[in-house]
């Protein structure tokens, strides 16, 4: 299960959606996730996917790796589609048995949900699979650069987000170290009913946070010895400039928005 986890993983290849500025896609995400949310129909969302298929593609992504990021996420998928299924009331009636009653106003909440959320995870994915930590971490700082005349700290917070992201695939790494250690010695995490796959996971919780604690110490100590002190008077490796390969993802998106908004 760790290796379907794509949050937080970078995808190094050469493409054109690799070489936009960070920034762009950033915005570009922003507004991705708003037009999903503007989608009623199943048109909109074949458009949707349409265009995701097509930035994989184009950003030469398996799209088999954005599909397996969503296995973790099965049971909110899941969950999400049987809440508003048999919890969103309706007038037109399709099943009712004893005090189960499914309309067809639920039944089409439950499907536009659940694909909602589905395309905001694989939208995200596209993301951080094309953008390094780095790269991200510079573009956050200066899109929130003018709140910092109101003492907002962009700097430590896109900091803080930074080394979120950057420690994800090592704490996965050290999980699935730690789980084929205990494995060895005769742990099961994969039968059983949840309640005991929850207690298995008692002997591998322990050592992952003495881990991540000791990693963060370590951390923390070399950017003390190599004087940092925040943002204020650093500059950056690379410059980020906005060109006309974000100006062309600009109109697309903007195109993308304004079908999404015409669809019935």
């Amino acid at each position: 299960m760790l290796g379907n986890i794509t949050m937080g993983q970078y995808y190094p290849v050469d493409s054109p959606v690799h070489r936009l500025d960070p920034r762009t896609k950033l915005i570009l995400t922003i507004a991705f996730i708003v037009g999903v949310f503007l989608v009623h129909s199943l048109w909109g969302y074949a458009l949707v996917f349409g265009f995701v298929y097509m930035t994989a593609r184009v950003a030469r992504l398996p799209f088999r790796m954005l599909l397996k990021g969503l296995k973790p996420l099965r049971i909110i998928l899941v969950m999400t589609f049987l809440l508003n299924l048999f919890f969103t009331a309706g007038d037109d009636v399709l099943v009712s048995f004893w005090i189960i009653r499914i309309t067809r106003e639920a039944l089409r909440q439950a499907v536009f949900y659940s694909l909602r959320l589905l395309f905001l995870v694989i939208g995200t994915s596209v993301l951080t699979l094309t953008t390094s930590p780095v790269a991200l971490s510079d573009a956050l700082e200066i899109l929130m650069g003018p709140l910092k005349k109101i003492h907002f700290p962009a700097h430590e917070l896109a900091m803080m987000m930074t080394i979120a992201l950057r420690f994800i695939p090592t704490l996965l790494d050290e999980t699935d170290k730690i789980m084929k250690a205990q494995m060895a010695r005769g742990a099961d995490f994969e039968s059983g009913n949840l309640l005991s796959r929850a207690k298995a996971m008692v002997p591998l919780l322990v050592p992952l946070f003495v881990s991540a604690f000791r990693r963060a110490g370590d951390l923390a100590m070399a950017m003390e010895s190599r004087c940092y002190h925040g943002g204020e008077g650093r500059t950056r490796f690379r410059v980020l400039k906005f060109g006309k390969h974000d100006a062309l993802a600009a109109g697309i998106m903007v195109v993308f928005l304004a079908v999404i908004v015409l669809i019935p």
